[in-house]
């Protein structure tokens, strides 16, 4: 295939209200290669005290932009425009809260849909392997660059959650406290074997074309059913049942072509339909496949020789609150449960929550009132730690 000949692919997606920061020039990788001349999309809320010691960052989910809640730059609603505001659970007339988009993605920050300086060409496959400890230090740097010498808190969201363990154990110090949203330590075998699903059906499908994909041609056939797979995952039998059971859409069984027949024929294979469509050309196929295999890979024990209660011991936090939903099917409360002893070994005054809800791995976007209340009483609770905390 003439690679030169093959239109542009579709492009990132950039929030209007999304910043850039440049990063550092030759920015290493984990895996052993580098990054020249990268940048970080990020988005803040509210204003950094004189002191600088109210920041808040905020790592978000495998497809979260940088765009988490609604601001003067870009009025529309973020991925977690419930929790982030004035007079929310985080509270920016108190809180400085940073949000970044995750390295690799198509979100601002380098990935596979950037333009390759050293080509002027997007990357494509050329793009190195990028991991979720790539993203913590480039956060670590945007922090820095924000004047920033201690966060007040960490808060990640499932493969935020992955991300912020990885900052907190390689930079002891670096924050007072955590949240961590069902969060892990490491992937179980059957969300690799979702995952790894969800990259066949990509690079199965014929428009893939090895990552050579036009603006006209993407594999969307494989990018609805990878989000097909994806959205089954992101909840519970229990809700699917009860939300949909066998209702069926109500079609008339005798079809003219044994095609039609195999159409969808229930409420819950429409659902599905429907959430795919609109995943379409809001994600770009080949980040799906490099952040994917980052989650896959992601071992917090790497920086410890294996042993991931070592790691999670050297956070050197104050305290943490560690959430977790009884449905999960992704991240299940098992993961929390031991990042959440981990902690404690460490001495980190460590709470723990189990929520019980049927909305599985969604649930912390979509159960607001059994998270809210919890996240804004624990951040309330640091902040009366501060010394302003009487003039709150």
């Amino acid at each position: 295939m003439d690679h030169q000949s093959v239109p542009d692919m579709p492009a990132e997606i950039i929030p209007p209200a999304t910043r850039l920061m440049a990063l550092a020039d030759r920015f290493q990788l984990k895996a052993g290669g580098e990054l020249h001349r990268a940048r970080l999309g990020y988005e803040t809320w509210g204003r950094l005290s004189p002191a600088r010691d109210n920041a808040i960052l905020l790592l978000g989910g495998f497809s979260a932009s940088a765009h988490a809640a609604s601001n003067a730059d870009d009025p529309s609603a973020g991925w977690w425009e419930r929790m982030i505001g004035p007079g929310k659970p985080i509270d920016t007339d108190r809180w400085f809260v940073i949000c970044i988009a995750s390295l690799g993605g198509c979100f601002g920050s380098t990935g596979p849909a950037s333009i390759n300086p050293a080509t002027g060409q997007r990357y494509r496959l050329g793009f190195p392997e990028v991991s979720i400890e790539d993203t913590a230090e480039a956060a670590v740097q945007a922090v820095r660059r924000l004047g920033i010498a201690q966060l007040a808190c960490v808060i990640g969201t499932s493969m935020g959650g992955m991300t912020a363990l990885s900052l907190l154990c390689r930079h002891p110090g670096l924050a007072r406290s955590h949240i961590n949203i069902s969060g892990a330590c490491q992937a179980t075998a059957f969300a690799i074997a979702i995952r790894s699903l969800q990259r066949q059906a990509i690079t199965s499908d014929p428009e893939w074309r090895e990552g050579y994909y036009s603006r006209a041609t993407a594999p969307s056939a494989g990018m609805r059913l990878a989000r097909m797979l994806g959205t089954l995952s992101y909840r519970s039998i229990e809700e699917w049942d009860i939300r949909f059971g066998r209702t069926p859409i109500g079609r008339e069984r005798a079809v003219p072509n044994p095609k039609a027949s195999f159409a969808p024929e229930f409420m819950i294979e429409t659902y599905l339909h429907q959430q795919a469509d609109r995943f379409i050309g809001r994600y770009d196929p080949n980040c799906y496949l490099y952040l994917s295999r980052a989650i896959d890979r992601f071992d917090l024990g790497d920086q410890t020789g294996g042993d991931i209660m070592a790691a999670l011991s050297r956070a050197a936090i104050d305290q943490a609150l560690v959430i977790g939903v009884t449905s999960d099917l992704l991240f299940p409360l098992c993961q929390q449960e031991m990042i959440a002893e981990g902690l404690r070994r460490g001495d980190v005054a460590t709470e723990t929550l189990r929520i019980t809800s049927l909305r599985g791995h969604d649930a912390f976007l979509a159960d607001f009132e059994q998270f809210g209340p919890p996240i804004g009483r624990f951040l309330t609770s640091i902040a009366c730690r501060q010394p302003d905390c009487a003039n709150a």
